[in-house]
Order: structure tokens, then sequence, then C-alpha cells
């Protein structure tokens, strides 16, 4: 038992994962930060964060008998990534890199299904589940605690070699891992504020703090209904989440990362025009998600982030003739954030956007 977590650590590498470790579960502070983020309103509409509270701060109460947790993290870096030459395009649509390619829901179970399986082999049958935002869980806290990370100023996990391009997930088990004995992985974002500067919204509202209210990943996904006018303008062509804050770290600059197929972008949305994407049918939208985290949005929602986004492109006849047609659709968010689409790109004339 005493080497277990080194060879769950090396099984999970050969399964594609960078790094697997055993957490100590020490995240008290985290739960007093969980609990006055929550006071404060920052989860906007997402209800079930505050739900099931005690379940995602003990492990042991979301599956009963669990003594150690083993956190994973799957790299998901798409090879060639053009994240600035498509958020300078304000005619293409941009789409959060982890969203590309196949759904990182499936793949990381999966492995993690593997990873049990062979941890299995080696001692015998255990209990055990798999988590991969599939249940509450402190994900981040737990990873940094496996010694995965630290968390940076925007709330992801930071690894000076691996940047912060990777999924988690993990193991409740009821194996008696021996926790880590080395110290935690120092914090290395320093004087650094890049993240909280870059963010096209003001999310980041200070160190370690996210509003979820402002942020656009929040916005293009889990939010349903009407995103505030004045934020629009700030979302530019984001038409699903954000990578702002990540685009610009430092630690990301220097990460030595490996390309893993399953994420390589799929049909050409990388940097696929949005005056196409707004032209999909329902059923061709399906067809092209298929198998990909994109699905979550739905195709109602797909339309009205769309229409955001080309209400700040720069105009054109295409742009303004896409709109007119879905001025009537059926769905009143849609022709909400169309009419204003319209009404932006109709005053304009010719010229880039101002921010309203």
């Amino acid at each position: 038992m005493a080497t277990l977590p080194a060879r769950i650590d090396q099984w999970a590498r050969e399964l594609g994962f960078s790094a697997a470790g055993v957490s100590t579960q020490a995240i008290d502070q985290d739960h007093a930060h969980l609990r006055e983020w929550l006071a404060q309103g920052r989860h906007a509409n997402m209800a079930f964060m505050a739900r099931d509270v005690d379940m995602r701060t003990t492990p042991q109460v979301l599956r009963p008998g669990t003594i150690s947790v083993i956190s994973a993290r799957l790299p998901y870096h798409p090879q060639g990534m053009n994240a600035f030459e498509v958020l300078d395009d304000g005619h293409r649509a941009y789409i959060s890199r982890y969203a590309l390619g196949r759904d990182y829901h499936r793949v990381v179970r999966a492995r993690l299904l593997k990873l049990g399986k062979r941890i299995e082999q080696a001692v015998g049958t255990h209990g055990y589940r798999v988590l991969c935002d599939s249940a509450p869980a402190m994900e981040k806290p737990l990873a940094r605690e496996a010694r995965l990370g630290w968390i940076g100023k925007h709330t992801l996990v930071l690894h000076r070699d691996a940047g912060s391009w990777f999924f988690l997930g993990e193991i409740y088990t009821d194996l008696p891992l021996p926790k880590p004995t080395e110290p935690p992985v120092k914090n290395l974002c320093g004087s650094c504020i890049k993240c909280i500067t870059a963010c096209p919204t003001g999310a980041i509202v200070a160190p370690y703090q996210v509003d979820a209210r402002r942020c656009i990943s929040y916005l293009t996904i889990e939010h349903h209904g009407s995103i505030p006018t004045e934020l629009r303008p700030l979302m530019g062509n984001r038409i699903f989440g954000c990578d702002d804050c990540q685009l610009v770290c430092p630690w990301n600059r220097y990460a030595q990362i490996d390309v893993d197929a399953d994420f390589a972008p799929r049909n050409g949305l990388d940097a696929a025009k949005l005056v196409d994407l707004f032209a999909w049918t329902e059923d061709h939208w399906l067809r092209k998600t298929e198998g990909m985290a994109l699905r979550r949005v739905g195709y109602l929602r797909w339309l009205r982030n769309i229409a955001v986004a080309l209400g700040n492109a720069p105009r054109t006849e295409a742009i303004i003739a896409a709109l007119e047609s879905r001025a009537d659709h059926p769905d009143e968010h849609v022709r909400e954030h169309v009419a204003w689409a319209l009404e932006r790109q109709r005053r304009t004339n010719g010229r880039l956007n101002d921010l309203d």
C-alpha cells in the first residue's frame, strides 16, 4: 500500500493523464470560501452550486465509505492553437478550446474507469466511484492537495510544467491510501495579475475570486434567458466559453503540453465564420456537435450567443441578411438578441462597433 500512489501515478500516465495523486482532503479553508461565494450570490443562477454543499465539501457524504480521493489531470491543449488569431477576427466564432474536440466528460470518465480497474488488478476488489463534473465535488482543492498544482488567481489549477490546459477527474475509493509527504506545490502567481486585467467583462473581481454573473463562460453556457445588455458588447465573438485568463497566463506560455488526439478540433470549429454557424439548422447542429461538449448549450442558446457575436462584428451586408433571416424566430430570447444585434449593426455605418 505504501508504494501504491506512485504506481497509480504511473498507470495514470500510461492512460494519457499527465499526473495523478492522492488528496489529503484538508480543504476546510476552501469550504469557508465556497460558503462565502454562495452567500455573495456569485454563483448567479447556478442553483446546483448551492445544493448538496455537504456532499461537495465532504467526500464521505458524496460516497459513503470513501477514505481516499485520487485526483488526475488530463491535458487538452489543441495542437497549433490559433486562439488570438480567431479572437482578433470579429467575423469568426471563438469557442473555448476545451470544447473543440470530443466531450471531455466521456474521455476522462472512461480513462478513470480503466485506472480503477488497473488498481483492482493490483490490490483486489474495492469500492470506488469515478467523477468528472458528474457530481458535487471540490475538484480544484482536491487536486491542489494531491500535489497536482496550485490554484491561480483566475481560480483554475496551475502547474509550472503543465500550465492550466487540463481537465480534472477523481476516484473516490475506500482504499486507505497514504497521503502525500511532500509539501504542497508552491503558488507561483507572485504579483502577476494578467488574468485579472485580461478578463473581458471584469469577472475576476479580485485575486482568487470570480463572479459568475459577469463571466462569459457562465453567460454563454450555463445562463438561460436574456444576457444582460451591458455585457453583450464585452463578449466580442466568444460564443461558447472564454479562455482569455488562460491565454495570457505566463505559465501557459512555458507549459510543456502533450497533445491528446481526442481533443483535436472537429468540423473546422476552431476558426468557423459566425455567419456560417448562424445558418445551421437544428438537425445540422446536432450532427456537427455529436459527441462534443458543445451539446451542453442547446441549439437555442447557440443561436442566441451567435446573435450577440454578430452584433459585435464589423458590419457587412451578409451579417445584416443573416440576422434578418432570424428576426422572427419563434424563440423569444433568440428574437430579442437578434433585434439587439440588428440595431447595433445598423448604427455602425461600416465602422467597428464601439462599446455601448
